[in-house]
């Protein structure tokens, strides 16, 4: 018995539903509403697959940035040794422009 109240509160409901649309739809202003919402939904589709766009960007971009990060960690080596030679030179140069 509770399962024939159920449908028949669902088939009132959805007929309620039915008529509501149908009053809607013949409401004037009606046809650029529907068309606004039917724009909203295409430019929120476009959002969404652009935002996936990136997400995939941004894996890439942190991939190219680990690399950087491993190739800056051999330069960094490197780097120390050529700033003292050029400290040093810097002050062998001085010292000779002094005497």
């Amino acid at each position: 018995m509770a399962g024939t109240r159920r449908n028949d509160l669902l088939g009132r409901l959805a007929d309620l539903s039915e008529e509501a649309l149908q009053r809607l739809s013949d409401a004037p202003g009606a046809d650029k509403l529907l068309g606004a919402l039917n724009a909203l939904r295409d430019r929120t589709d476009e959002l969404q697959k652009r935002v996936r766009g990136l997400e995939n960007l941004e894996a890439r971009l942190t991939a190219v940035e680990r690399k950087v990060d491993k190739l800056g960690g051999a330069a960094k080596s490197t780097t120390p040794k050529s700033t003292k030679a050029t400290s040093t030179k810097s002050s062998g140069g001085s010292t000779a422009e002094s005497s």
